[in-house]
């Protein structure tokens, strides 16, 4: 491509991010920005993945807000074009813009350019990079092996509640807690989150942008990326897997449903599914690894709006949506700060099934089960014996039930067990 293009691409980019920053209410993620930005101190490069939409180039941009740093989105039709060997033309065309000087740099979407692998290699050498893409298997095997020590990935997830909050201007102080009139309004805006989710497009421009949103996912970075075959068979079965959030995931089962002889084939569309983070899947949990891998799964999606978007009779599955939405804060707080936070199920040979183990280092820390409600007896019986039974088997007794509107202690056969609200829960404050 020609020099003086691409430097007319570049600060057209430049301007319509200026511009974002002055019409928009950018919010200001709930992430440790201080230990990202140590390590873009020395020459280093930093992956920000997620999926599309969920405001991944404007953490990019406000990580370097006060940096001089140039920017490039390969999202962008201009660039259509542009090849391996374009890539030093850019660097040109940065350096006559910007000067020399310049140390840090942020490539938007690069993994639409093959060969971007061996540029980001070399310039990793002298510059701080952010690299930011939807596809949670960016970095290949081989690049991966020479960034050894020298890239950090970073998973950025749709708004969280408190950030949507945030968004909505709506303070939240530990006195509002105890008010009666607060809480209404929390909860109020709970239905709003869970309904239409956390991708900021969706708070500017409605609920139908989260459709279209999967499908530009569907269409651009599964079907065209991976030259899916039988793309009407995909799109059926992907819209049945995420209408079945919160629900079992078995490989065997959708090839029977579809007339998918080959496994290979269904694990596949699974696995593309999960590589843009459209969905994520819950292990059941054993020390035995060999178990994690035969046994059925369970598949959440990405963000409930999305979810809403493609299931029919959404509003009817309140328990499902509830527990989807722990799993996405579950998986958030994983990626945002506690590192070391595992996520699994738990069953037994009877059926008994506790729908959170979360493992730290190598021990089970916290049983949690989502249920709308309590009030009937026979649930109630269901969720606590289950609860009880799984702390026996692995020796944990911090126990949890996440309901819509309960609180509480309850205490079974000597184990005591917290009840607390979804809206509650999801304000807590688990950073570490």
């Amino acid at each position: 491509m020609e020099i003086e293009t691409i430097k007319k691409i570049i600060i057209s980019q430049k301007e319509e991010i200026d511009e974002l920053y002055r019409r928009e209410n950018i919010v200001k993620r709930e992430i440790d920005f201080a230990q990202l930005q140590k390590f873009l101190a020395s020459p280093n490069i930093l992956l920000i993945t997620g999926p599309r939409r969920s405001g991944k180039s404007t953490l990019a941009t406000l990580l370097l807000r006060d940096k001089k740093s140039g920017y490039l989105n390969f999202d962008d039709e201009r660039l259509a074009g542009f090849c391996a060997k374009d890539f030093d033309v850019a660097l040109q065309a940065f350096y006559e813009l910007y000067g020399q000087g310049i140390e840090y740099f942020i490539f938007d979407e690069i993994q639409n350019v093959s060969g971007w692998e061996l540029f980001a290699n070399r310039l990793r050498r002298t510059k701080k990079i952010i690299i930011t893409g939807s596809n949670a298997n960016l970095l290949s095997g081989e690049l991966a092996t020479h960034l050894t020590g020298r890239y950090l990935e970073f998973v950025l997830y749709p708004f969280s509640f408190r950030e949507f909050l945030d968004f909505k201007s709506v303070e939240i102080k530990e006195n509002d807690f105890y008010s009666t009139k607060k809480i209404s309004q929390i909860k109020k805006y709970l239905a709003e989150y869970l309904k239409n989710g956390g991708f900021p497009e969706t708070f500017k421009f409605g609920a139908a942008i989260a459709n279209k949103t999967y499908e530009d996912i569907i269409a651009k970075d599964i079907l065209l990326r991976y030259g899916v075959k039988n793309k009407e068979t995909f799109r059926e079965m992907a819209n049945y897997v995420i209408s079945n959030f919160s629900g079992d995931l078995n490989y065997r089962k959708l090839g029977h449903i579809f007339s998918v002889k080959d496994m290979h084939t269904v694990k596949n569309y699974i696995d593309y599914l999960s590589s843009v983070f459209l969905i994520f899947i819950f292990e059941k949990f054993s020390y035995k690894l060999k178990q994690r891998y035969i046994t059925s799964k369970k598949v959440y999606g990405v963000d409930t709006g999305m979810i809403n978007s493609v299931t029919v009779n959404f509003s009817d599955n309140l328990g499902r949506i509830m527990e989807n939405a722990v799993a996405i804060d579950l998986k958030r707080r994983k990626s945002y700060w506690q590192d070391n936070l595992e996520g699994f199920y738990w069953s037994d040979y009877s059926g008994k099934e506790v729908d959170f183990a979360l493992k730290e280092q190598n021990k089970i820390t916290q049983l949690i089960q989502v249920c709308h409600n309590l009030n009937s007896p026979k649930t109630k019986e269901r969720e606590i014996k289950a609860l009880v039974c799984a702390s026996e088997e692995l020796k944990c007794n911090n126990l949890l039930i996440i309901t819509d509107d309960e609180e509480g202690q309850e205490e079974a056969d000597g184990k005591k067990i917290t009840k607390i609200s979804l809206w509650k829960w999801l304000l807590s404050d688990y950073k570490k």
